[in-house]
């Protein structure tokens, strides 16, 4: 008996975790968003939350947090017990951050565990259509008439839109003026509204009111023309490079979160990118599913952190 003990006492210890893990979720799973609802964040958290609610039988919530570019959420998440019952779904916006703020309480690399990329999709950059621009050349030919007159709006300050305002500014040469709101669905509001005049927003946000002439699209800031946009040439065929950016949108988890808990949720969320028709719905929202592992979206977070600080140096972007 007393050389039994031993391995009963170490069976023992490693019983709740690996029940756990099998047991995992017993309770909802809130998926905090950064970003108000209606934008291209907010739409793929709720694909996302319903195929997980699906996939493990258990309810996947979306809770928007929106606020100080995304780092109320951030925080909340990276201050969360790492048990998988609290994850934030959001873009670059996470690691951009960490160089466009003075201070931010958490660590993008540090205080996160990666778990999986679910889609991503090109920005579109699209103006009001009573600007009197027809081409990107058309508008930098305005914008330079008339410096600091113009201006673009994005879902808040340190944004992949309001990034890619930044870069466009720098490429070309442009002094139009950051108007951040909070969360694209309100940032693009204010675009139809005509309170401003341009921004960059993904397509399953502007192809509605762009096929209903209330908004005018001139240029895609990916890498290549969209399939759900074929006629609205890339901003390097008109004229403008190293203005190239594909928004992601990633769940991740607080840093510590039991490996297979991870493991469980990415293979559950690559499955549903891959799935025939989760991947058709992202098509015909302009985006594309992705669905990869955690450590290749841990290799893409801290390459994008690289990449965005050398572009907020560069460009010289503040938090609004």
């Amino acid at each position: 008996m007393k050389t039994l003990m031993p391995a009963l006492l170490a069976l023992a210890a490693l019983a709740p975790a690996g029940a756990g893990a099998q047991s995992y979720p017993t309770k909802p799973v809130r998926l905090i968003v950064g970003f108000t609802p209606g934008g291209g964040v907010d739409i793929n958290a709720r694909m996302v939350a319903a195929e997980l609610t699906k996939s493990f039988g258990q309810q996947f919530i979306v809770d928007n947090r929106p606020g100080a570019g995304t780092n109320i959420a951030n925080e909340l998440v990276a201050k969360s017990p790492p048990d998988g019952y609290t994850l934030l779904v959001n873009t670059a916006a996470v690691v951009i951050n960490m160089s466009l703020y003075r201070k931010v309480n958490f660590d993008a690399i540090k205080d996160f565990t990666p778990v999986s990329v679910f889609s991503q999709s090109p920005n579109i950059l699209t103006v009001h259509p009573s600007l009197p621009v027809k081409n990107v050349k058309e508008l930098v030919t305005l914008a330079k008439s008339k410096p600091g007159a113009m201006n673009f709006s994005s879902a808040g300050s340190g944004s992949t839109q309001h990034l890619t305002g930044e870069l466009f500014k720098l490429r070309t040469g442009t002094q139009i003026v950051h108007i951040p709101y909070k969360g694209s669905a309100p940032s693009l509001t204010a675009l139809l509204g005509g309170e401003v005049e341009m921004t960059f927003a993904n397509i399953p946000a502007i192809s509605s009111h762009v096929k209903g002439k209330r908004l005018r699209a001139l240029a895609n800031a990916g890498t290549k023309r969209s399939d759900q946009m074929p006629e609205v040439p890339t901003l390097k065929e008109s004229g403008i490079g190293g203005v190239e950016v594909v928004v992601w949108y990633g769940v991740l988890a607080p840093a510590g979160t039991p490996r297979d808990i991870v493991a469980a949720l990415s293979g559950a969320i690559t499955k549903a990118a891959r799935a025939p028709d989760v991947r058709q719905r992202l098509l015909d929202q302009g985006a594309e599913p992705v669905g990869n592992s955690p450590e290749e979206f841990s290799k893409l977070l801290r390459e994008e952190l690289t990449r965005w600080a050398e572009v907020v140096r560069v460009s010289g972007a503040k938090a609004d």
